[in-house]
């Protein structure tokens, strides 16, 4: 029976090699690794089904990349992909960019070094152009985010006109002095959201009052700061839009903290309809975006750009909705 030494014989390198080969092949270079796999069919070599696995795992594992894995609405996407996933036959690797643009640059690396068979970016931090230059040579798709002016399949839902939608409802309540905490202005999510607001506010000929839109970073954290700045001034709003759940929650702890409630002093809306919206107290009133259905949307368009089927439409933009519960009241100043 042939063994790891003749193969490494025949294939002129170490049996170490060999060995790195079929367990961490991350660490050999490619051409060693094509050398000793052709060897090892060459010969019949026994672990034969372990050289297999390893170009199937080649072939069979999708990275998933998410900006900041405590931000939970991007659990629902993350089924939504596992479900068309594991049905398809592949498996999902998660990378977590804690966004921060270098790390995201680290897990399109690990595309370039053919460890994964695609790639779905729900964040969109580093420049189009690497992503361009990426998709270019392999299976790409955004989901969540967008890059203007890139051709990289994509699906989302429209970020402005749902933004709109939001700070609509609370001017139909009444409010005309709203507060807007955003989140950040590098994240293509950050800018669409705050041009909605802007886009409201013009259209029904309201006064935005500068002090009153303030740079959160999509966190609990940064929605109770920002209400806080808001609650110290001299006028503070009857109404805020944060840009996404978890900033609302945050806005309205920070309220309730100095002794006001909510909807009774100030309205609250957010953004994403995470499944704590629903049961937060108050319910938040929000816009809800369909999760799992970009997943499943963004895993079918990767398989078939893996499959190198051809993609008829590659934009993808989803139904959004304004879901009201309690969080939002009519405006009595």
């Amino acid at each position: 029976m042939t063994g790891i030494k003749e193969v490494a014989q025949k294939a002129n390198v170490s049996i170490a090699t060999v060995s790195r080969v079929l367990s961490k092949p991350e660490t050999v270079a490619n051409e060693t690794i094509k050398k000793v796999l052709e060897v090892i069919e060459d010969l019949k070599y026994q672990p034969n089904a372990a050289a297999r696995q390893l170009r199937m795992s080649e072939t069979t594992t999708i990275l998933v990349v998410v900006p900041d894995i405590t931000n939970t609405f991007f659990s629902k996407v993350l089924r939504g992909i596992e479900a068309v996933a594991i049905k398809s036959g592949y498996q999902v690797l998660l990378g977590d960019a804690g966004n921060s643009i270098e790390r995201e640059n680290g897990y399109i690396n690990i595309l370039r070094q053919k460890k994964a068979a695609g790639m779905i970016l729900l964040t969109a931090g580093v420049e189009a152009s690497v992503v361009e230059e990426i998709a270019a040579q392999y299976p790409v798709v955004l989901a969540c985010e967008y890059l203007e002016g890139v051709d990289v399949p994509t699906v989302s839902i429209d970020n402005i006109s749902s933004a709109r939608k939001a700070t609509e409802h609370l001017i139909k309540l009444g409010h005309e002095r709203i507060g807007f905490i955003s989140g950040p202005m590098n994240s293509v999510l950050g800018r669409d959201r705050l041009t909605g607001f802007y886009q409201a506010m013009a259209r029904y000929n309201l006064r935005v009052e500068p002090d009153l839109v303030q740079e959160g970073s999509f966190s609990y954290e940064s929605g109770y700061n920002m209400m806080l700045k808001f609650l110290a001034y001299n006028t503070v709003p009857t109404a805020v839009f944060a840009a996404n759940d978890e900033m609302a929650f945050g806005a309205i702890n920070a309220i309730e903290q100095k002794g006001l409630t909510v909807p009774d002093d100030l309205s609250v809306i957010g953004f994403d309809d995470i499944q704590f919206a629903s049961i937060f107290k108050p319910a938040l009133t929000t816009i809800s975006q369909p999760a799992f259905e970009i997943g499943t949307r963004a895993m079918k368009l990767l398989i078939g750009l893996m499959k190198k089927e051809e993609i008829r439409k590659t934009q993808y933009i989803l139904e959004n909705k304004l879901v009201l519960r309690d969080s939002c009241h009519k405006c009595i100043r």
